[in-house]
């Protein structure tokens, strides 16, 4: 059997848009057991998630972690699950209609929008091969983490190699890292913040709340913290927030190792007993809401917040569809394909056509 998949998709004399893959993490296709199960098993066997060895970490997996850990997290997706699914698919699909329109309202038929999830479905490797259907010759993928790390975007990136290592005509790639400090990104979550604060009141102390690493990654290189704390610090500047009255922390640590401090619950709790009453968590790191906002956050933490003294712990929403976060997006993806041609208009399409049909190709 060969090994490499060919082009057949490939026509002659059509056009070819320049395609963008939008990443995100994944969700479970329910929440249920059986379906957490499956998720989690292809998330944590990913070796940028769990950096140990796999003699180690596939027994401790398969046979405790599987057997324990799908019934609490379906227990805590069915507190976010909604009639159209999981918030974050829903918010993910959201974007890339969103994204797919604001492209071919500024360059018709310059773009090919496709989504894929690292883990769960749509899959990167399905989101390729449906660019590759649209005749695209050149992807650009932009994985939604504003902050690199190598368990996020490093991880996106190991599978859409891995997806092309079997095909015959590989497209030509390029990849956004990170935005981290992007001018218009800060600006985004500074308008959210001000936009809920002007609805609801300010809160006490704005907590600035990021998925957290294992801080042995850190120490090995890893820019994550860096940029966490640069984008918070940017935030903060833009909102014009003195020292006092905002902070960053790191959320959804599992396992016994140190991970990334302050942690989020603990340092919560302590607020709360230091007489806090009111304080709003802002978490940059997600571009949807999904179970580590809604769930975590919204739920969990606010209970841990309210029972250790605290009186309001209010969530301020992830970016999401907003149009100053698709407009970002629309910026971030026209300077990154700058200088890939576009399709070639119609005359030049058909002298391809032509000449490839005169050389005997079937169109």
């Amino acid at each position: 059997m060969a090994r490499y998949r060919g082009t057949a998709e490939f026509k002659h004399g059509a056009a070819a848009p320049i395609g963008i893959l939008l990443c995100n993490l994944g969700t479970p296709e329910a929440p249920t057991a059986s379906a957490v199960r499956t998720y989690l098993a292809e998330f944590l066997a990913d070796p940028r998630i769990v950096e140990l060895p796999r003699v180690l970490w596939m027994p401790i997996l398969h046979g405790i972690i599987l057997n324990v850990r799908p019934r609490r997290s379906a227990h805590a997706y069915a507190q976010i699950w909604t009639a159209e699914g999981s918030p974050l698919m829903t918010n993910s699909r959201a974007q890339h209609a969103a994204v797919s329109e604001a492209l071919e309202a500024a360059a018709p038929g310059h773009y090919k929008v496709a989504l894929g999830m690292r883990y769960g479905q749509p899959s990167i490797a399905s989101a390729l091969r449906e660019l590759a259907a649209a005749n695209v010759r050149r992807v650009l993928v932009l994985p939604l983490y504003p902050q690199y790390s190598a368990p996020s975007t490093a991880s996106v990136i190991d599978a859409v190699t891995a997806e092309l290592r079997d095909w015959r005509w590989v497209p030509e790639l390029r990849t956004v890292m990170d935005y981290h400090a992007d001018e218009d990104y800060i600006e985004a979550l500074a308008s959210s913040v001000r936009e809920y604060r002007a609805n609801h009141g300010s809160g006490e102390r704005l907590m600035i709340s990021f998925h957290g690493i294992p801080r042995r990654y850190f120490l090995a290189g890893d820019p994550y913290f860096c940029q966490c704390q640069a984008t918070a610090r940017l935030l903060a500047e833009r909102l014009g927030l003195r020292k006092d009255e905002w902070l960053v922390t790191f959320q959804s640590r599992f396992g016994r190792e140190k991970w990334l401090e302050p942690y989020t619950d603990i340092t919560l709790a302590q607020m709360a007993r230091d007489g806090l009453r009111k304080v709003d968590v802002v978490c940059p790191g997600f571009a949807a809401d999904c179970l580590e906002t809604l769930e975590e956050i919204a739920v969990q933490n606010r209970e841990g917040f309210e029972a250790a003294g605290g009186h309001e712990l209010r969530y301020i929403p992830a970016l999401n569809q907003r149009p100053d976060h698709i407009q970002l997006m629309l910026k971030i993806i026209q300077q990154h394909t700058a200088g890939w041609p576009g399709p070639a208009d119609v005359a030049a399409r058909t002298d391809a056509a032509t000449r490839a049909r005169t050389m005997g190709a079937v169109l």
